[in-house]
């Protein structure tokens, strides 16, 4: 029969692993730290950057500290290792403790250092200042990123861990920790793998799955990759568009349309 040490362990690596990859069970039961902590990260929809640059900071310092969790539950699970004790537990499990105290202090540091100069220092923060007149700064292209997601006619598509988001002006693709921004006007969208799949749910035909490279005329921003919904098959290579005069054409390369 298993022991308790054992049976919490499996237990919590199966709670960790979903809690960091949030499957679809665990957003309906609202177990993310969205939801979580809903009251201070504010409505996306209000505020999309200062949402995510909220988002991404709790998302850290939260994952940060689940092999801290971990030791916490193995104290009552295996109380006769006296974990409870650090100095009488065994050597193997004071290392484990160093290091679950070192990732929070390491995450809060980082986090501190984003918001600073309210919140200037972020990543996200320092690509949206790419984008900045040389008289305004991050903010004002914040506020316009703001204004354009709060529209109805953006576009989004992908599962809550890589959404992909068109509006008028920019891509976006929002992930666990970051969100990539690129300008419509200065970029490239690139082909770079392409898989068929036999059947669609929705239409019984063969679909494509494709990869496509977003990457912005200026080098100091990076590339990302974004992985649309699959459509119908159609014969694809390898290709190369131009930068995208408007929201329709980029929606249309994401669907593989061309």
């Amino acid at each position: 029969m298993d022991s308790p040490e054992v049976t919490f362990t499996l237990a919590y690596v199966v709670f960790a692993v979903c809690f960091v990859f949030t499957p679809t069970e665990f957003h309906s039961a609202g177990l993310t730290v969205q939801n979580l902590l809903s009251g201070w990260l504010g409505s996306e929809d209000a505020a999309f950057v200062p949402y995510h640059l909220r988002r991404t900071a709790a998302t850290l310092l939260c994952h940060s500290l689940l092999p801290l969790g971990y030791y916490v539950g193995m104290c009552f699970a295996a109380s006769e290792k006296r974990l409870y004790s650090p100095s009488q537990a065994p050597e193997t499990w004071r290392v484990f403790l160093l290091l679950a105290l070192t990732l929070p202090a390491i995450a809060c540091a980082l986090i501190y250092y984003w918001s600073r100069d309210r919140w200037a220092h972020h990543p996200l923060a320092r690509t949206l200042a790419r984008y900045a007149l040389p008289q305004s700064g991050w903010r004002a292209v914040a506020s316009s990123v703001d204004t354009e997601f709060r529209r109805i006619d953006k576009f989004a598509t992908g599962a809550p861990g890589a959404r992909v988001i068109v509006t008028d002006t920019w891509v976006l693709k929002v992930t666990t920790y970051r969100v990539r921004v690129a300008q419509q006007q200065d970029v490239h969208l690139t082909v770079t793998e392409s898989q068929q799949r036999d059947l669609s749910p929705d239409s019984n035909l063969p679909v494509q799955l494709l990869t496509i490279r977003v990457a912005s005329a200026d080098p100091a921003v990076p590339a990302f990759d974004i992985r649309p919904l699959g459509t119908t098959a159609l014969p694809c290579r390898r290709a190369r568009w131009s930068p995208p005069s408007s929201k329709h054409l980029v929606q249309a390369a994401l669907h593989g349309v061309r």
